[in-house]
């Protein structure tokens, strides 16, 4: 991300947790971030456009934020709770923005946002179920779903008392009082039928694909030429491998977007794969 692009996206979100998107307007943006109007249309198309920017920034800011324990040598229970920790902080970090989000209700729920934030919840949810299945096992298996919700459930109630009175809570005391709330609540679903089943979950799916899923005719139709391209190229073991690997993501139930992206980068130095690599990231509105 260049600095100018950077700087309109940190001045929007500081205006946008004092002001509102809706009040706040572009000369106020490029006021606060020392840049010209002709500088901000270069890199944004519209208010709307850079809301989509925010919000990619700042999912991506948290993401970094809990890929640094993943890297580390950490009991699943213990790499889990710093990482529920890295996520109350986060919060409580842009707690402003956050707080004005919830209380104007102010994010326009346009397409592009809808679909935003459904793949964004989808993948909250994945990380929710392969953390809890790394602690638990077999025994959380058949829950997971459940196990996810009833822990998401848990998490925004406590975060909406942190954001207004960070001062009556430690977080780590907070973290730990929920690790053990979730060993009571695997051990007392052992032996209870799950609510959220595979079936039920895969209906929602479907339900919702057409927000986050794409044209799977045309993703067919760009890996069918990739692949014949690199069918064409000396050296390409390492290329076919990861259109393998990003071929098999694409025709999960739920992709996962940075498994995606991170295939994707893997083409970015033969410039004969440029078209195809850009127009998979078009498809899943990832920067290329």
């Amino acid at each position: 991300m260049k600095e100018k692009e950077k700087a309109i996206i940190e001045a929007a979100i500081k205006l946008y947790a004092t002001k509102g998107f809706a009040s706040t307007s572009v000369q106020e943006i490029v006021n606060e971030s020392g840049i010209s109007k002709g500088a901000f249309y270069l890199y944004f198309k519209s208010k709307e456009a850079l809301l989509i920017a925010i919000l990619e920034y700042y999912f991506d800011y948290i993401q970094k934020k809990l890929e640094v324990f993943e890297s580390e040598s950490l009991p699943p229970r213990v790499k889990f709770g710093f990482q529920l920790r890295a996520l109350f902080d986060t919060m409580l970090e842009h707690k402003e923005f956050i707080i004005m989000q919830s209380r104007e209700q102010a994010i326009p729920l346009n397409e592009e946002v809808k679909e935003l934030m459904i793949r964004k919840y989808y993948e909250a949810q994945m990380f929710y179920q392969h953390s809890l299945r790394e602690i638990y096992g077999k025994k959380a298996e058949p829950h997971l779903w459940d196990l996810a919700l009833m822990l998401e459930g848990f998490f925004n109630s406590y975060i909406k008392l942190l954001l207004f009175n960070p001062e009556g809570f430690k977080t780590d005391e907070l973290v730990d009082y929920l690790l053990r709330r979730v060993d009571s609540l695997v051990e007392g679903l052992e032996g209870e039928d799950p609510i959220a089943t595979e079936e039920k979950v895969d209906e929602l799916i479907k339900k919702t694909k057409a927000y986050f899923l794409t044209d799977g005719q045309e993703i067919t139709k760009i890996i069918g030429e990739m692949k014949l391209a690199i069918s064409n190229l000396d050296n390409c073991e390492n290329l076919r491998i990861s259109l393998e690997v990003l071929e098999s993501e694409i025709e999960r139930e739920v992709p996962r977007i940075p498994v995606i992206q991170g295939m994707l980068s893997n083409f970015k130095d033969e410039p004969s794969l440029e078209s195809y690599y850009r127009s998979i990231a078009k498809i899943y509105h990832l920067k290329s």
